[in-house]
């Protein structure tokens, strides 16, 4: 009994893990939602791996930021350490920082907000 008790105990630590990030699958996920971005198609950002997340960089076709039209960063994304959520951040590019944008309880969530932009905080 004891040992049907670990198994069933064991088995149910084992659905329960946290991905660990980053990601392949994840990053795809990121790379394929940007398509769906509602400024700047014409530039092709890319996704690439950063501590416990993702950094999305971008050519910067605006010229408002970098006037020779180099990479840029755009986003910053990580999941949590608690495992709840994702947090996303821009970038502050005459500060030289990353400003927290939100909390997200999904990968979904956050992109919704990155995608739209309303608030040009992301695309420039």
């Amino acid at each position: 009994m004891v040992a049907a008790f670990a198994r069933r105990r064991k088995k149910s630590t084992a659905q329960t893990r946290v991905p660990v990030h980053p990601n392949d699958v994840d990053r795809k996920r990121i790379e394929k939602a940007l398509a769906r971005r509602a400024r700047y198609h014409y530039v092709t950002p890319r996704v690439r791996a950063s501590e416990s997340g993702y950094r999305i960089v971008s050519p910067c076709c605006s010229r408002n930021i970098d006037k020779n039209g180099g990479e840029i960063d755009i986003a910053l994304i990580r999941f949590t350490s608690q495992g709840s959520g994702w947090s996303l951040f821009s970038r502050d590019h005459g500060g030289q920082v990353w400003v927290a944008c939100g909390e997200f309880s999904t990968l979904a969530g956050l992109l919704e907000l990155l995608l739209t932009d309303s608030e040009r905080r992301f695309w420039q």
